[in-house]
């Protein structure tokens, strides 16, 4: 695997030689200050480039943008309507710049409306480190009791919605306020924050939309784009939904195996693939994320490696994010698994055979208390999981 680490620009509190002292070679970012739907120009992608590139002291780094994430579809791509047709060249003007930069991997992810979705983002563990939580109640909560969403009863079992509504009952302004802010952060790094009228005017767009429509629209996408992408050398591979089961109303639809097994065989092109997230999926106990790098590996271009403790094996179920080796995936299998496919393509003799990986997400610990940073992404947890992941990778491929 190549060691790779997110960094969101120039404002993230953890800089470009915090990331090379990490030991990580590689580095994933986007341009989030540019609005979704407009064009990545090359102006603009060549600065990111070369701030990767370069320390603070005006000296090269020795780090490379190896992956975008995200390149964001916009909600009229999956929705179809208003500026969509627009947005897709746009896209396409964007796919073709960064190929220019030499960037080949793009993540992406089709969900609507939101990214990511946790209730608390400081949950404090016995240890006194933090971690970010979903819980299942305090999401009804926000969706019965706060949002008011018109199909939350419909859509939420009687006995959770009797739980949610006596929880909603103990709660202070200031934490109803909280558990707000919690779920509507958006997409993490983003240039926007939703407040709840946005997000009802954003949820209304999928009133008549269920899981089959938005799959359709997302095969449409990629049949736009793929072969673009592949034409230009480069790889798509689209992030799993976070949490993997339905919220909020709305439709989700990369969430299993079956739902990838269906992506790639939509739009068959080595262009097509998969970002194998670890902590999303493994939110699911039916995921076996082993099996999936096994059965879906050649598929994968990308790898998010994070752990999440699962408080049940219900679909949906409550979760907090553990640490990297001990939560509820068996982490030395899923990396044996990824080592096993690279040395795959290295005896296929395939151009591609290094999986750049990022360890994702990690535990609020020591000086993290000490300096901001976007939610789930401290650096001494990062860099403790980065340590953890890069021992158990050396361990396995050791002679």
């Amino acid at each position: 695997m190549k060691e790779t680490w997110r960094w969101f620009g120039p404002n993230d509190m953890v800089s470009v030689q915090e990331i090379e002292q990490a030991g990580a070679s590689g580095v994933v970012s986007a341009l989030h200050h540019i609005d979704n739907g407009a064009v990545w120009t090359r102006e603009e992608i060549a600065k990111r480039k070369a701030e990767i590139e370069t320390r603070l002291d005006g000296t090269p780094s020795g780090l490379t943008w190896d992956v975008v994430e995200s390149l964001p579809v916009s909600e009229d791509i999956k929705t179809q309507t208003g500026d969509w047709r627009a947005h897709l060249e746009t896209y396409k003007t964007s796919l073709k710049n960064l190929a220019a930069a030499g960037i080949e991997v793009v993540c992406y992810n089709f969900m609507p409306v939101l990214d990511w979705s946790r209730t608390d983002l400081d949950w404090e563990l016995a240890d006194g480190a933090t971690c970010m939580r979903f819980d299942l109640i305090d999401f009804a909560v926000f969706d019965l009791c706060i949002l008011q969403r018109s199909g939350a009863k419909d859509d939420l079992p009687a006995a959770v919605q009797a739980q949610a509504k006596a929880r909603f009952a103990t709660l202070t302004e200031t934490q109803k306020q909280a558990l707000t802010q919690n779920v509507v952060q958006g997409l993490p790094g983003a240039n926007q924050q939703l407040t709840l009228d946005d997000l009802r005017g954003y949820l209304a767009r999928y009133n008549d939309m269920g899981a089959e429509q938005l799959k359709s629209h997302q095969y449409a996408f990629l049949a736009e784009v793929v072969p673009l992408a592949e034409s230009l050398g480069m790889r798509l591979c689209c992030h799993p939904d976070d949490p993997p089961f339905p919220l909020l109303g709305l439709p989700r639809i990369m969430s299993t195996e079956q739902d990838y097994l269906e992506l790639v065989q939509a739009v068959d092109s080595p262009a097509n693939g998969i970002t194998l997230c670890s902590g999303s999926l493994g939110a699911r106990a039916d995921n076996d994320l082993p099996g999936m790098m096994r059965r879906l590996g050649k598929h994968v271009h990308f790898v998010h490696l994070r752990n999440v403790h699962r408080d049940s094996s219900a679909v949906p179920t409550s979760f907090h994010e553990a640490a990297h080796l001990t939560g509820s995936t068996d982490m030395v299998a899923l990396i044996a698994a990824i080592v096993e496919e690279e040395a795959r393509r290295k005896d296929a003799g395939e151009k591609v055979c290094q999986i750049p990986m990022r360890p994702d997400h990690g535990h609020k610990i020591a000086d993290d208390f000490k300096r901001p940073v976007q939610p789930g992404y401290p650096y001494i947890g990062r860099l403790r999981g980065l340590a953890e992941i890069r021992g158990v990778a050396a361990a396995l491929t050791s002679a």
